[in-house]
């Protein structure tokens, strides 16, 4: 879509995605990458790469994260604060006993995304729980990213594409 014609304020509008970590079959990282290809807004027509045109995503039951191989008791994760005898290792089992299998997701999409300016802003836009409740409810337009469900498909919608459908064919007889 170009800048000077078209709808443009419409393209730059941000969506909700709901991903559950629990049922889907991905592994952490092919997850995380989609989540991160999402953020930065590259399955949009409009997307740029020095505009942050992303959208919101919203990862839930993160506690049932699934990794291939020994990467849950063997992959570590390194804090240094450059001052000697400061390192710090924990490994993945740990820090999802800890604080829990959002943060592990989060350090995973955070380290996909490109690191220049935006990538606070766009990390912000990853919300992750534990279970399968959260209060984004009634923002969440697709389920899933890749296949996900159109907006045509929510109730409300439903319903008023319905009333409206009928009283278009009722209003010219």
């Amino acid at each position: 879509m170009s800048q000077t014609i078209g709808k443009t304020r419409l393209a730059y509008a941000r969506s909700w995605h709901l991903v559950d970590i629990g049922s889907d079959p991905r592994a952490l990282g092919r997850v995380a990458s989609a989540i991160a290809l999402t953020l930065m807004g590259k399955h949009k027509p409009i997307f740029d790469p020095s505009s942050d045109c992303g959208d919101y995503v919203v990862a839930v039951d993160c506690a049932n994260l699934h990794t291939t191989g020994k990467k849950r008791f063997q992959k570590l994760y390194r804090t240094h604060t450059t001052r000697p005898g400061s390192l710090k290792e924990i490994n993945m089992d740990r820090m999802m006993a800890k604080w829990g299998g959002g943060e592990v997701l989060r350090k995973a999409v955070s380290g996909m995304l490109p690191k220049n300016r935006l990538r606070k802003e766009r990390l912000a836009r990853l919300k992750t729980f534990e279970s399968t409740a959260h209060p984004y409810g009634e923002n969440v337009l697709k389920v899933g990213l890749g296949g996900g469900r159109s907006i045509a498909e929510i109730p409300n919608v439903k319903k008023t594409l319905q009333e409206n459908k009928t009283e278009a064919v009722a209003a010219p007889s």
